[in-house]
């Protein structure tokens, strides 16, 4: 009996032929959904991307971030800033905001990076509130009250209001099909093993010659881009723009780290798992007012309790499922048989 690594799975296969099928039926959404379904899908597909993005850079590399809210809001604020001001297209800007936001994030990380544990967490939110700050002074963007998209902004995306809601929507979908795509090939690369060691044993990881420091800036550097992307999609939906909106902690952060615990943090299928209950409570409570907040964290204390690993670290444990195969398994030729 000869045996072989693998690193798939029939669970993933399934997976693979069952989110084929799904995108296709999503991507046709603004054909049989209507305006509100699509603002929802829409919202969804976003803060899908933050939980992962958050997830990569928390779960993986070990940095707890209280803070990513800063480029959530520096990314909207460069889709207005670029487009009011400079003339390019939304499309453009907001793609330019995220390139920025990464250069950006590099001084960001030197400062921050020399904090540890709460304390790295706390220097993450006070590196939003200084970027909260500096926005409301720019009184050309509205200041503290904030401002609008120029409607020959708007219109430039389609002609008909239903064309600029098909492509906002497919912008969102986009989005997050290139985050998960571009976060599990990470994940699977060399760079992915290194940033697996560096979560297990930083110790460990350095005694095989793995740059900490270097790892850690690279994930942080990306995420902070792919994060201001985002938040330019956000705001080209919202159509209007504030410093208490572009960077609420409670929206941008306290949310997406809501979804990434009960999904179960450090897998790629616990963001997509934790956004789905999210929504789900969301949609239910939202009329209770703050009752529906009170919801929100009784369930992720009884999670956090009862599953540590969250909903899908459970559900792997009892199935032995992996929807995403990152881990090597030893296959037999009388296993594939039985197969």
């Amino acid at each position: 009996m000869s045996a072989r690594i693998v690193r798939t799975s029939r669970s993933a296969q399934v997976a693979m032929v069952i989110a084929a099928f799904g995108l296709i039926v999503l991507a046709a959404a603004p054909w049989w959904a209507g305006r509100a379904d699509l603002r929802l899908l829409g919202e969804i597909y976003l803060y899908l991307s933050l939980a992962m993005l958050w997830n990569l850079m928390a779960g993986y590399a070990g940095l707890v971030s209280v803070g990513q809210q800063a480029y959530v809001g520096f990314g909207g604020y460069l889709l207005f800033a670029l487009t009011m001001f400079a003339g390019l297209h939304p499309i453009v800007a907001i793609l330019a905001g995220g390139v920025l936001a990464g250069l950006l994030s590099v001084p960001v990380a030197v400062l921050i990076f020399r904090l540890k544990g709460a304390y790295f967490a706390i220097g993450t939110w006070v590196m939003a509130e200084v970027f909260r700050l500096s926005f409301a002074q720019a009184s050309s963007l509205g200041g503290g009250s904030g401002s609008s998209l120029p409607v020959d902004v708007v219109k430039s995306l389609a002609d008909s209001r239903s064309g600029r809601e098909a492509l906002s929507y497919w912008l969102a979908l986009g989005a997050a099909v290139t985050v998960i795509v571009c976060v599990y090939l990470f994940l699977r690369s060399n760079r992915g093993l290194a940033l697996t060691a560096i979560r297990d044993s930083e110790v460990a990881a350095a005694g095989l010659g793995i740059n900490i420091w270097r790892t850690k800036l690279e994930v942080y550097v990306v995420t902070s881009a792919f994060t201001a992307i985002i938040g330019g999609l956000i705001f080209l939906q919202k159509l209007r723009i504030s410093p208490d909106a572009a960077f609420s902690v409670n929206d941008w952060t306290a949310f997406v780290i809501f979804i990434v615990v009960i999904g179960g943090i450090g897998t790629l299928e616990g963001p997509i798992i934790g956004t789905i209950l999210f929504f789900l409570l969301r949609e239910t409570l939202a009329d209770l007012g703050t009752v529906y907040l009170i919801v929100l964290g009784l369930v992720a204390i009884v999670i956090m309790l009862k599953a540590p690993k969250g909903v899908w670290g459970l559900i792997r444990s009892r199935f032995d499922l992996e929807l995403f195969p990152l881990s090597y398994r030893v296959r037999t030729d009388a296993a594939d048989k039985g197969r």
